[in-house]
C-alpha cells in the first residue's frame, strides 16, 4: 500500500442536528390544541390544520410554533360559552386525556381509527356534557371518574354496539355525560373509574 493510500480522508464537520420530537410530544401538543379549540381560542378549521401539522412535525421547534400564540389556559371556572371539541382522527388514533378543560359538547367521529376520551383528570365547568359519538369500524372509548353520571341518549342507534359500564348515578353537583351514539360495525364503550 502506497503512502498516498494512507492519507487521511478530509471530513466535513458533523451537521448540527435539531432535537427530534417523539410521538408523546406530538400527542401532548395535539391535546393542547384540542383543549384550546374546546375553550374557543382557535376555530375548528384551524384546529384541523394545526393537528395535521402537529402529527407531521419532526422537531420541537415545529411543535412549539403550533402553540406559541395560545399562551396560558384560562383560569378555572372561566366561561368558555357554547364550546365544542371535535375529534376526527385521520391517520392516527386520538387519545384525549390528562388535565384538560371539558367543553359542553364533544363530537367524536372515526371510521377505522380509535378515539379515547378520558375525563378522569379533566376540569369540567359544566353539569351537562354531550358526547356525539359516531364510528364505522373503529372504536370510541370514554372513561369517566367515580361520581360522574353517564346516560345513553334515546336517539342513539345500533345500541347493541354501545357498552355502558358506568352505571353509578351522578353525585350531587357532579357532571352527567349524555352519549348520543351511532356505531356501525365498531364499538362505543363507556367505563367508570372506581374510588
Amino acid at each position: 500500500m502506497s503512502d498516498a493510500d494512507q492519507l487521511p480522508i478530509p471530513t466535513s464537520p458533523e451537521p448540527r442536528l435539531e432535537p427530534r420530537a417523539g410521538d408523546a410530544d406530538r400527542e401532548a401538543v395535539a391535546d393542547r390544541l384540542r383543549s384550546a379549540a374546546g375553550e374557543g381560542r382557535i376555530d375548528l378549521g384551524e384546529l384541523e390544520e394545526r393537528l395535521d401539522r402537529a402529527y407531521a412535525a419532526r422537531t420541537y421547534d415545529e411543535l412549539d410554533a403550533l402553540v406559541a400564540d395560545l399562551g396560558g389556559r384560562p383560569a378555572d371556572g372561566a366561561d368558555s360559552g357554547d364550546d365544542v371539541l371535535v375529534l376526527k382522527p385521520k391517520l392516527a388514533n386520538i387519545r384525549q386525556s390528562g388535565r384538560w378543560t371539558v367543553p359542553s359538547r364533544i363530537v367524536a367521529e372515526c371510521r377505522m381509527m380509535h378515539i379515547e376520551i378520558d375525563f378522569t383528570e379533566a376540569v369540567c365547568p359544566h353539569r351537562e356534557v354531550t358526547v356525539e359519538a359516531t364510528c364505522g369500524a373503529g372504536h370510541i372509548r370514554l372513561v369517566v371518574p367515580a361520581g360522574w353520571g353517564v346516560r345513553v341518549d334515546g336517539s342513539s342507534t345500533n345500541t347493541g354496539h354501545i357498552v355502558n359500564k358506568a352505571t353509578e348515578a351522578a353525585e350531587p353537583g357532579a357532571p352527567t355525560v349524555t352519549v348520543v351514539g351511532h356505531p356501525r360495525s365498531g364499538l362505543i364503550k363507556i367505563k367508570q373509574r372506581r374510588h
